[in-house]
């Protein structure tokens, strides 16, 4: 693993995919191929008690031609991994392993709460956006992470490739 988020291996160029992670939905969003640009793509929803949606993921990959997934990995505020984190993880192994491709993880601290504030600012209501608000959380960890490749730093990357 290399510390501080980045990924071993990685081809520099083709889509990126992030996923914001989340109990209940997880945000996709996907960059252009030339990694410069974020937007945002669809969210995908776990049904209660059943399993993250590995298989939605794994074929947005095929269907954007991704090269590298960003998983958001959710930290406490003091940066230490908990059982959510955990969870993320195990969802990125599971993506890197029927997909084939490079799997990294970014910090995600805050980035709920930075698409919150940008939909509030748009005049979006938060109850009848959560998707729209997935979505702009994972835009945020992917474009924080795209920043941070095209700047050659780190910034607020963790834990590396699986």
């Amino acid at each position: 693993m290399e510390p501080g988020g980045g990924t071993l291996g990685s081809p520099d160029a083709g889509r990126v995919l992030a996923v914001d992670w989340g109990g209940k939905r997880f945000g996709i969003a996907v960059s252009d191929p030339t990694r410069l640009i974020a937007q945002p793509l669809v969210t995908l929803t776990r049904r209660a008690r059943h399993r993250a949606p590995v298989a939605a993921i794994v074929e947005l990959v095929a269907r954007h031609q991704v090269t590298t997934v960003v998983i958001g990995l959710p930290l406490d505020l003091e940066g230490v991994e908990g059982e959510s984190a955990r969870e993320a993880r195990a969802l990125g192994e599971a993506v890197a392993r029927r997909s084939g491709v490079s799997v990294t993880y970014w910090d995600e601290r805050l980035t709920t709460a930075v698409a919150l504030r940008s939909a509030r600012a748009a005049g979006v209501s938060d109850r009848d956006s959560r998707e729209r608000i997935d979505q702009m959380a994972a835009v945020a960890i992917l474009q924080g992470w795209l920043d941070a490749q095209a700047g050659g730093t780190r910034g607020r990357g963790r834990g590396g490739t699986e």
